[in-house]
């Protein structure tokens, strides 16, 4: 009786290259949001395609591949973020209802002020990428994957390794700074009684 096949290393070699590799541009551009540095993205895409190279195996046949590396991303990320010490991980308790009123404060008096059409007619593609930017990492790369990748929240939740409960309160007050750094451009772009959102608060 003769023994097993072993699997070439050429056979999975061109299995990665084919699904893994696609996603390269994907994990780029995640790695650049993460770390904000050029040197340091790439660094960080080196790590986890070595990562996922070496752990291709656990891989399960079906998933998401993309999903998969990004949550590998993620995770080199927060061990390079920890190392270096300047990563914050601690989330201040908030009172849910008092978040959810001042937001429909602020959008309110931003609509009376005018500030909803001047968002509609010039372009604040820039102060947007500047916002998100400016967020902590634990909710920059919570609002990457949902607002801008179109992640659910439960596919999300499986890639930062948290539950869905606490996606759901990250974005929701990742979107709150945002919402208080477009009213403060607002105002900066000289439109009359953009509110100044008495409310808002610094990152924790």
């Amino acid at each position: 009786m003769s023994a097993p096949r072993a699997v070439p290393d050429a056979e999975r070699d061109a299995a990665f290259e084919r699904e893994a590799l696609a996603c390269l541009p994907d994990v780029a551009r995640f790695a650049r949001s993460l770390t904000r540095d050029q040197t340091q993205a790439e660094d960080l895409v080196q790590e986890t395609f070595l990562r996922a190279y070496a752990g291709y195996h656990t891989f399960q046949s079906g998933s998401s591949i993309r999903r998969w590396l990004f949550s590998i991303c993620h995770h080199a990320f927060l061990r390079l973020a920890q190392r270096e010490q300047r990563f914050v991980l601690t989330e201040k308790g908030e009172d849910a209802e008092l978040e959810v009123l001042a937001a429909v404060h602020d959008h309110a008096a931003a609509h009376r002020a005018g500030v909803d059409h001047f968002i509609r007619n010039i372009d604040i593609g820039p102060a947007i990428r500047a916002a998100i930017d400016s967020l902590l990492p634990v909710y920059r790369c919570t609002v990457l994957l949902v607002d801008v990748d179109g992640m659910t929240y439960e596919e999300a939740a499986e890639v930062l390794g948290v539950p869905t409960g606490t996606v759901r309160s990250r974005l929701f007050r990742a979107r709150r700074l945002l919402q208080q750094q477009l009213l403060a451009h607002a105002r900066d772009a000289g439109v009359a009684g953009a509110p100044s959102s008495p409310s808002a608060e610094t990152q924790p």
